[in-house]
């Protein structure tokens, strides 16, 4: 793996103590012409430094992840006295995924779930807190090296709070399951009590956004909560790179499929792999969003002229 990228915030702050730099850097910023192209070029190198191997990585432990995943959920949901509750979790997720792909994960996620009960399940659920912590330490790392810091803190420090952000994203997910059910309810008592209403349709177009505004959210605190201890500042926008991730995977759920209508020769390449292997496709295509998402959060970050950021647990490289 490649060093970080020259264009990460610590090595442009670094830069900054020379006056012709600093100068170059006010010059950029008062223009909006050359901070957009300068934003773009920021990204692209920290992309091309290291991205597609991280896409990869990020593929494959998705894929790894994804069954302990809702194995956890499913346990958290058992808490909570709502048993069915992991496999509409599933059914939630599948629906920002695209048809093929929810093809290949739902009968193997189902099976799962419905052969791990009692003790069986809490020790599927005790595996998946470190499975998916691995994930969640992979997106840390990919938000490291685009700022250019790295750690300090011990091991079992990380893997804590990794540990923490699994839990309140799971209950996140049945949140968030809860707030879809209430919508749908919604609509069927409008529909059946002002049938072809405007409000009628607002409820649906409500519906139909809370998937994609949840995937949202769910990568905003992902950023916020990864990000380096130096850069999570309110004035280092998170914002934008979740915005752009899922944008970009909504916009993959609908282009792969069509993609691959137009490719009727996958199966043939790898023929009874061909499922696995369109979904580790996906997966690395939204990996790879996950990437230009942190790259360019960094990319936005800047420190004003001559600030000398404060020690903190995330050194710079």
């Amino acid at each position: 793996m490649s060093g970080p990228s020259p264009q990460s915030p610590e090595a442009r702050r670094r830069r900054l103590k020379d006056r012709r730099e600093r100068l170059r850097a006010e010059i950029e910023r008062s223009r909006w012409a050359s901070r957009a192209w300068s934003v773009i070029k920021r990204v692209a190198v920290g992309v091309y430094s290291d991205g597609f191997i991280h896409a990869g990585n990020l593929a494959y432990l998705t894929l790894v992840a994804v069954f302990p995943f809702f194995i956890l959920a499913a346990a958290m949901a058992q808490i909570l006295g709502r048993t069915r509750a992991g496999l509409e979790t599933v059914n939630g997720f599948l629906l920002t995924v695209p048809p093929s792909v929810a093809e290949v994960l739902r009968p193997a996620i189902t099976d799962v779930l419905e052969a791990r009960t009692g003790p069986l399940l809490w020790f599927g659920a005790i595996i998946g807190l470190w499975t998916v912590g691995s994930l969640i330490e992979t997106i840390r790392d990919i938000l490291r090296r685009a700022y250019g810091t790295r750690s300090t803190s011990p091991f079992w420090h990380y893997r804590l709070r990794a540990m923490g952000i699994i839990v309140l994203s799971v209950f996140g997910a049945l949140l968030a399951l809860s707030l879809q059910v209430l919508l749908v309810a919604a609509e069927t008592l409008v529909e059946q009590l002002l049938p072809g209403s405007d409000a009628a349709f607002a409820i649906l177009t409500a519906s139909r956004l809370v998937p994609a505004a949840m995937l949202y959210l769910a990568l905003y605190f992902i950023f916020a909560a990864l990000t380096p201890s130096r850069y999570r500042a309110k004035r280092f926008p998170k914002w934008p790179g979740a915005a752009f991730t899922a944008s970009w995977w909504y916009g993959t759920s609908l282009l792969l499929p069509l993609f691959l209508s137009n490719i009727g020769s996958y199966s043939l390449t790898y023929g009874g792999l061909a499922g696995a292997m369109i979904t580790l496709i996906f997966f690395f295509i939204i990996g790879l969003g996950v990437v230009i998402g942190a790259e360019l959060n960094a990319a936005l970050a800047d420190f004003p002229d001559g600030e000398e950021p404060a020690e903190e647990t995330e050194d710079p490289l």
